[in-house]
């Protein structure tokens, strides 16, 4: 077996390994700098969507029809709640959804049939399951003032929902709400706001 002999190379050999070298460190700085940008914008993603936007999945059967258990709704910081709008608040180190019904200042009343009644005048609740009232879970004394800075919130399946109807829960103060929510992202079929 013959040995080949290695020459030295000449000029224009150098300079072509030379430019050879040059585009794979240019090809791998790219390829860093596209990874370290696209690390960079999914924590800012992360982050802004945990303080903006959280992500939320139902659980429970409180809130039907409206939202079912497993779904994942979106939903955003806000600061002037009105009626009717569904929140998230933080209890016992649990995240709820329920629907604000009363707001700070008003008298509540519910009747035996599950009625509710806001400062004399009874609430149309188109929104509850199977559109009939229930009176479901309560031990709070009933007509009941919202205290200043609170909502009272209730599920709109209300034979099962545990809400403001319970001393344990009772109004939810500002300093407990998270977010209005305003859009349901799973399952997809029902992809979309949230009236």
């Amino acid at each position: 077996m013959r040995k080949r002999k290695i020459g030295i190379p000449n000029k224009e050999q150098l300079k072509r390994e030379l430019k050879r070298e040059q585009k794979k460190v240019r090809r791998r700085e790219m390829l860093f700098g596209t990874v370290e940008s696209l690390i960079v914008a999914a924590a800012v993603a992360v982050l802004a969507a945990g303080r903006l936007a959280p992500v939320l999945q139902i659980d429970g059967s409180s809130m039907e029809p409206l939202l079912y258990d497993g779904e994942m709704v979106v939903s955003f910081r806000k600061h002037d709640f009105k009626r009717g709008d569904i929140v998230a608040f933080h209890h016992n180190n649990k995240v709820l959804i329920k629907r604000i019904v009363a707001l700070e200042g008003e008298i509540i009343d519910i009747d035996e049939n599950g009625n509710v009644s806001i400062d004399d005048a009874q609430l149309d609740e188109d929104y509850l399951k199977d559109n009939k009232p229930a009176f479901g879970k309560c031990n709070i004394v009933l007509p009941c003032k919202v205290p200043e800075g609170s909502v009272f919130v209730m599920g709109d399946n209300r034979e099962v929902s545990v809400d403001s109807r319970s001393i344990d829960i009772g109004c939810v103060s500002k300093e407990q709400m998270i977010s209005k929510v305003a859009f349901r992202i799973w399952p997809m079929k029902s992809f979309g706001p949230i009236d």
